[in-house]
């Protein structure tokens, strides 16, 4: 029985784990991850935990040196063949709803100038450009994501293009009757189509650029995270090697000489074969995606001066606009005016072609069209000239083609020509640059074939050698 106000024996302190006044206060419990510290530094005091140590620190820096590499190389990759197989040619759709209600507009307005002399083969280029247009849409749809900018501009250009077509034949039916609210009609379908339609067409098509640009900038950055591994990583194996040669006096350990092969391996495969898809995919983007972005500027803006040439005879003047030219203010055409600013563009585009071009098959086509260009220019100024002083029949055989005739000898060499001259070498220079940004993106995606899966299996074998190089060391303390 104890005596009261004796000390409580050092068992009853630990009993009831709670201090005492006269007795000394219980060490604090230790934590798994101290015991772990204490249990390292205790096996670091000796060579063979010393060489646990490394061996585990060898085969972890590998490791995470091919996972890394694994995994950003499978990354750029996905995005490469987004590159290829996705975004580009989204980018080129997108640019072809655009194109084919253009043209679908420049069809109908020259169709309109005809009257009832409409040609077959008008009708059925602006039949075939308006299917081409509700194809692309329906295309368009599918590959947009749900509830995106994109989804809604197609789901809109869908209900635009049954109204658009709509007053076309309102249009066409007035004119073969002879009734002037044709014109009116043909206004109305233009200045919804220039206004409302294209405008959202090429919204589509800057998102899908934006989209093209993005899985450009994902698959074309250096993986410095995993060369920085690579490099940590052969250090380590570096210096584990010559601790090795210090402490044994041998110059070689097998494993940890193949481990270093695997890593120096992946390292080199990695920085040469990123340094080649990364150079592919620059000369596809800018021997291929600029020459076709400048390339459809130009198409558009010739498409946009066919039609607003073919407006001006269809307004007589009807529509006009106040510009300053030399300090003055006058009155113009409106779609004369809109003509000349589409002509300035076509020209700046050509120019910005041709410089872009690397080839001679790239630029020949792009030089044709220019000089279409130019003869479309001279041929224009003449019809302009006939028009201004009444002539009107004279004017417009020279823009839609017609007989040539004592007052009009230029009519059996109309614009449209030219037009259709500058149209067909813009589409033979665009497939001649779609082929070269097709074979420059391929060539980027094929330099990192591969790779994913063969930097994770050299890394596994790499950090299996590093082991089994430590391994043979532990061996000789059993």
């Amino acid at each position: 029985m104890p005596v009261p106000g004796a000390a409580v024996p050092p068992q009853a302190t630990r009993a009831t784990g709670r201090p005492t006044p006269n007795g000394p206060a219980p060490a604090p419990r230790r934590t798994a991850f101290a015991e772990g510290l204490d249990q390292l530094r205790a096996a670091a005091t000796t060579e063979p935990g010393r060489l646990r140590i490394i061996g585990a620190v060898l085969a972890f820096l590998v490791v995470a040196f091919g996972s890394v590499t694994a995994w950003q190389m499978n990354d750029r990759s996905a995005a490469a063949d987004d590159v290829l197989n996705s975004s580009q040619p989204l980018s080129s759709a997108a640019a072809g709803i655009y194109r084919s209600l253009a043209d679908a507009n420049t069809a109908a307005s020259s169709g309109f100038l005809a009257g009832g002399q409409e040609t077959k083969e008008s009708r059925d280029r602006y039949e075939r450009d308006i299917k081409k247009a509700a194809e692309g849409l329906a295309d368009a749809a599918t590959a947009s994501e749900p509830g995106s900018d994109s989804a809604e501009l197609v789901a809109q250009l869908n209900e635009l293009l049954p109204e658009y077509k709509g007053l076309v034949e309102r249009a066409r039916a007035n004119n073969r009757q002879g009734y002037p609210l044709g014109g009116a009609y043909l206004r109305y379908a233009n200045q919804k189509m220039q206004k409302q339609m294209l405008p959202k067409a090429e919204r589509i098509y800057n998102n899908e650029n934006k989209h093209l640009r993005d899985d450009y900038a994902d698959a074309t950055p250096y993986p410095w995270a995993a060369i920085g591994l690579g490099v940590l990583a052969l250090a380590a194996l570096g210096w584990a090697q010559r601790r090795n040669y210090r402490r044994t006096n041998r110059v070689l350990n097998h494993g940890l000489v193949a481990a270093t092969a695997a890593s120096t391996i992946v390292l080199l495969w990695l920085v040469v074969g990123h340094t080649v898809a990364r150079s592919g995919l620059n000369d596809s983007y800018d021997h291929g995606v600029r020459s076709l972005n400048v390339l459809n500027d130009a198409r558009i803006a010739s498409l946009k001066a066919r039609g607003n040439e073919n407006l001006t005879l269809i307004s007589r003047g009807a529509q006009t606009i106040e510009v300053e030219v030399d300090g003055v203010k006058k009155d113009v055409d409106e779609f004369d005016n809109s003509f000349r600013g589409d002509m300035g563009t076509l020209k700046k585009k050509l120019a910005a072609a041709e410089k872009i071009s690397d080839d001679q098959a790239g630029e020949k086509p792009v030089k044709a069209a220019a000089a279409n260009m130019e003869v479309w220019l001279e041929r224009h100024k003449s019809a302009r000239k006939a028009d201004d002083e009444g002539n009107y029949q004279c004017a417009l055989n020279q823009v839609i083609g017609g007989k040539a005739t004592a007052d009009c000898p230029q009519g059996d060499k109309p614009t449209g020509e030219c037009f259709d001259g500058v149209d067909t070498n813009l589409d033979d220079a665009r497939e001649h640059e779609e082929a070269e940004f097709e074979l420059a993106a391929r060539d980027g995606l094929d330099a990192m074939g591969g790779l994913p899966v063969g930097t994770a299996v050299l890394a596994v074998l790499g950090a299996a050698g590093a082991l089994l190089g430590i391994g043979r060391r532990l061996s000789e303390y059993r």
